[in-house]
């Protein structure tokens, strides 16, 4: 059969090695899938001979190079199990479309995976859990209750995320490049093969960082690449054959308007610049994260070993793919490369594919040399604003004159307007500037129907956060200044006293303002609805730190993570986690952790962010030499210019914003089934939705309506130095703090509505 594509010029950074014991696993791991039923002939999923063609013995011994016989057995056991799952569930429920046999079929699996076994599970009733029982009892007891949490967690991603390919199947849904990745991770199991490398290196990765951005970012690039990666080399196969969805081409040829060579390309570029995230990780984040966590020898070689492992995988999972049956491999030998050349070849031959180090890919391709050579402050001039589409009319609250005047007069207060301390004659803002960006128009449309103290409340939270984000690059961004700017962040938690207890002395108007929002705002809440609070701001304050590491090495980001961080530095994850607080235990907390409520908040988040981006590209880009714009990452990573970038970021805004609406259509009323909810509850979700929408039509509103973006106003004489790098725009921290204080919080964090009717319930900040 002819291939759709050529398969591209790989980046392949690191050599792949054979484990000497692959016989001994394949003889093994036969015997093992013939005892646990996945050959029975009755299933048709699998014979002899399709088992051995696949070969996944030559997989773990190319992906576990190091590991001993018993340890690659049950590595190879593993993988059988989990491709036989794929397998069977394609045969039995994908084919057939069946939903709900598929769900019973998924939820008996969570049984066979206790935590901490005390008794049978109950007695298998086909392959996948005979299987899956047997694995159990050889994995965990080597290894901790930490790990053994994080390895539930990612195999119950791995198998229920499979509705969610099933869900598109069957209204032939295509995903969006945002949803896919994020949904291709979970489905794709990468993460689940991530928690394996640690127990076949032997090596955990130590529990108080394995939450950190830097462990969260190695393990997110290794999985990326590899779905990926699979997802060119199984195009045939799923697209073609089996009629699957989920396929990382398919989704660049619906999206882009590529065809289907161009969308192969397009999605290798994006392998390329996940591998360079990883190493940009591996070399600039890790040493920090070892020093601030104080991690003694060991656990730092326990690190650095399951950092090899995910390398070992990445390069042994690509030759892999090159023998295996079940994919299309054709020509990719014949693929251009310098290490093709006759006589300049180095080692040929079974396993070597990957050891001819091919490096020409990484090196002018995205995420590598070109991802640091932007010249900054290049005149742009404005850009033309594409047709939004926004399918939700925006409202505005009738108090937004009196907000606007509290908030000048509080902005003051905190000392705003005032030369900075320790910087003579330099100035962040003037009343001029406040008045242009006129911080009551965006709150009053979060929040319609707040309350005079409340819209006061959210107005000034839009200011403090803006402050921070323009105060920061200009402190911190020249000087490049990342010590500065850490000691700095480390002090503001110490104005966000969880017993609301005595602060240390402001030193600045970011710190002054801080304490006096903190204690407005977390003396109504529960203690834990204010530890929930502070680390929602943490992470808003962190996120500059990562904007800073990418200004001293002049780096634009890679399109995934941007996205993924802009949520923070804009604010996003502080609006969702304020607004859940004004629920009190209305809600069920393990609600909003179903992939169903995370893709509702990050779509509406990226609403919000990429509208930012595309109105903020002169300011940022001319006027700030600012390296953090979702135009800029497009333009850098498609090799395009500027209006098609400006194209494809509102292109990604209405899908995003479609997402958000079919999530409400279908998703959301089955959630409601699943677990079973009350009226109650589901009047407060559905007040969180519309408080979604109308969050969405005033961030659009104030950047139509706000003088911060225009070209006479960013030329307006302001301070005695120019600012470099750091956070800005309506991602500039308070913003989406707005619609979260429209509802009060009792002592005990209950919601107290102040709305008429059923509750509109985000309640407490937006960052603009």
């Amino acid at each position: 059969m002819k291939q759709p594509f050529e398969l591209p010029d790989f980046y392949l950074p690191y050599p792949a090695r054979l484990n000497p014991n692959l016989e001994t696993a394949r003889e093994h791991t036969r015997a093992w899938a013939h005892d646990m039923g996945m050959l029975d002939p009755d299933l048709g999923v699998w014979d002899e001979r399709k088992l051995e063609a696949m070969d996944y013995g030559l997989l773990c011994a190319y992906t576990h190079p190091d590991a001993d016989a018993p340890e690659l057995d049950l590595i190879t056991d593993w993988y059988v199990w989990v491709f036989f799952f794929d397998d069977h569930f394609l045969e039995i429920f994908k084919r057939s479309g069946d939903l709900a046999g598929s769900k019973k079929y998924l939820d008996r699996l969570a049984a066979f995976m206790p935590v901490h076994p005390t008794g049978s599970p109950g007695e298998p009733e086909n392959p996948v859990e005979r299987g899956l029982a047997d694995l159990w009892a050889r994995t965990i007891p080597a290894m901790s209750e930490a790990w053994r949490i994080r390895f539930v967690e990612s195999t119950k991603n791995l198998l229920n995320e499979s509705l969610w390919e099933l869900a598109n199947i069957n209204e032939g849904r295509v995903s969006n490049p945002i949803e896919y990745i994020e949904m291709r991770r979970k489905v794709g199991g990468a993460p689940w093969s991530a928690n394996l490398i640690e127990h076949a290196a032997g090596a955990e990765v130590p529990a108080p960082i394995a939450g950190t951005r830097p462990m969260r970012v190695l393990r997110d690039t290794f999985s990326d690449a590899v779905h990926l990666r699979n997802d060119l080399f199984s195009y045939q196969r799923e697209v073609e054959d089996e009629g699957e969805l989920s396929n990382g081409v398919l989704v660049f040829e619906r999206f882009l308007g590529y065809d289907t060579q161009q969308a192969a390309d397009a999605v290798n570029d994006l392998i390329t610049s996940r591998l360079h995230q990883f190493e940009n990780t591996a070399l600039t984040e890790l040493p920090m994260l070892f020093e601030e966590y104080g991690l003694d020898l060991k656990a730092r070689l326990d690190v650095f070993a399951y950092v090899k492992g995910l390398q070992d995988w990445q390069s042994g999972g690509h030759e892999w793919h090159m023998r295996s049956s079940r994919y299309m491999n054709g020509g990719a030998e014949a693929s251009p490369s310098p290490w093709n050349v006759p006589g300049l070849g180095g080692p040929t031959g079974l396993g070597t594919s990957a050891a001819r180090i091919r490096l020409s890919p990484g090196v002018t391709g995205p995420g590598g040399v070109r991802s640091h050579t932007h010249v900054p402050y290049r005149q742009v001039g404005p850009v033309p604003l594409p047709e939004f589409h926004m399918p939700f009319p925006a409202r505005m609250n009738p108090l937004v004159d009196t907000a606007r005047r509290n908030t000048v007069k509080w902005v003051r207060e905190m000392g705003m307007f005032e030369s900075l301390p320790g910087f003579p004659g330099l100035t962040v803002w003037t009343e001029h500037k406040l008045d242009t960006y006129d911080f009551a128009i965006c709150s009053g449309a979060l929040d319609p129907d707040a309350p005079g103290p409340q819209l006061d409340l959210s107005t000034c939270w839009l200011a403090w956060g803006t402050y921070a984000d323009d105060y920061f690059p200009v402190v911190f961004g020249p000087r490049r200044d990342m010590i500065g700017a850490k000691v700095f962040n480390g002090r503001l938690p110490a104005f966000m006293p969880l017993d609301l207890g005595a602060t240390p002395e402001p030193t600045n108007p970011i710190e002054r303002g801080l304490a006096d929002l903190w204690l407005r705002t977390a003396a109504p809440m529960g203690m834990s609805a204010r530890s929930r609070f502070r680390q929602a701001v943490e992470d808003m304050t962190e996120s500059w730190l990562w904007e800073l590491a990418n200004h001293i090495q002049n780096r634009v980001p890679d399109p995934v993570d941007y996205i993924e961080m802009r949520r923070r530095t804009f604010g996003s994850d502080l609006t969702m986690s304020l607004s859940r607080l004004a629920h009190g235990d209305a809600v069920p907390p393990e609600i909003y952790q179903t992939s169903t409520m995370r893709a509702l908040d990050n779509s509406a988040a990226d609403y919000a962010c990429l509208t930012n981006d595309i109105f903020s590209y002169q300011k940022e880009i001319q006027f700030e030499g600012e390296l953090h714009n979702c135009v800029l990452v497009v333009q850098s990573f498609l090799d395009c210019d500027l209006r098609q970038a400006v194209d494809i970021v509102n292109d990604l805004m209405t899908a995003r914003i479609r997402q958000f609406q079919h999530i409400v259509a279908t998703e959301l009323p089955v959630l409601f089934e699943d677990f079973n909810l009350d009226g109650s509850v589901r009047d407060v979700l559905n007040g969180y939705v519309a408080e979604l929408q109308d969050w969405m039509a005033g961030i659009l509103l104030w950047h139509r309506e706000c003088r911060r973006y225009d070209e006479a106003e960013l030329s307006y004489p302001l301070t005695v130095a120019r600012p470099v790098g750091g956070p800005t725009g309506l991602g500039t921290a308070a913003a989406h703090l707005g619609s979260l204080l429209r509802t009060g919080a009792s002592p005990q964090g209950a919601a107290v509505p102040v709305l008429q009717g059923a509750p509109r319930t985000v309640s407490a900040g937006a960052r603009n």
